[in-house]
């Protein structure tokens, strides 16, 4: 899968996440100076998440899509938004569990870990992707709520890790993370097909 979005979005997608990356590693420097540990902290793991995407050059669509999530939901935790807005919180994990887990199982591909959902159309092989992208995303989840319970434990109590909010935010990011593995195998077949259709069309002429 390339990074391409459309033939005259690249560029402009490109530039686009180029600076959510930016405001990411800003959000530090604001955090340094207005705020404390916590949220540099919180931060930092935000900019890690930015540049794996770039590191890895996958695809710009989801490069931009997990760079504006994760960004947002910094400020928004940082803001307690969360508080006011209480199914947001719901909404971030369920977004950012599914683009994470499909960032985490292409970063395996790259790895040769997994398949490849580009290559075969068998329907276990399709489930079988499904399946490992639900799973890496339930994981992912599971560390965020460990790293919140670590954080409310030894640096700042106000860290929400209420049995309702910690349960809620791991079945929302393993639902997000089930609809990214389909996700990821619908658009994967559909590259696929187009790319065969395109080799048959050139043997053809």
């Amino acid at each position: 899968m390339n990074r391409d979005v459309g033939p005259a979005l690249p560029r402009t997608a490109l530039v686009l996440a180029d600076s959510v990356r930016v405001l990411g590693a800003l959000s530090i420097l604001v955090s340094a100076v207005w705020f404390g540990p916590v949220e540099i902290a919180l931060f930092l793991l935000v900019l890690l998440g930015l540049l794996v995407p770039r590191v890895l050059v996958l695809p710009l669509a989801l490069d931009l899509a997990l760079g504006t999530t994760l960004l947002a939901g910094g400020w928004f935790a940082v803001f307690d938004v969360f508080e006011v807005v209480g199914p947001l919180d719901l909404v971030v994990h369920f977004v950012a569990n599914g683009l994470l887990a499909v960032t985490t199982y292409l970063l395996l591909v790259r790895f040769h870990a997994v398949p490849d959902p580009s290559d075969g159309a068998l329907a276990h092989h399709r489930t079988g992707v499904v399946v490992m992208t639900t799973a890496l995303g339930a994981m992912l989840g599971v560390l965020w709520e460990l790293g919140e319970w670590a954080g409310h434990t030894y640096f700042d109590d106000g860290i929400n890790v209420g049995y309702e909010d910690t349960l809620g935010d791991l079945v929302s990011g393993a639902a997000g993370s089930l609809l990214g593995g389909i996700l990821l195998v619908v658009l994967a077949t559909s590259v696929h097909t187009r790319t065969a259709d395109r080799s048959l069309t050139k043997e053809s002429a």
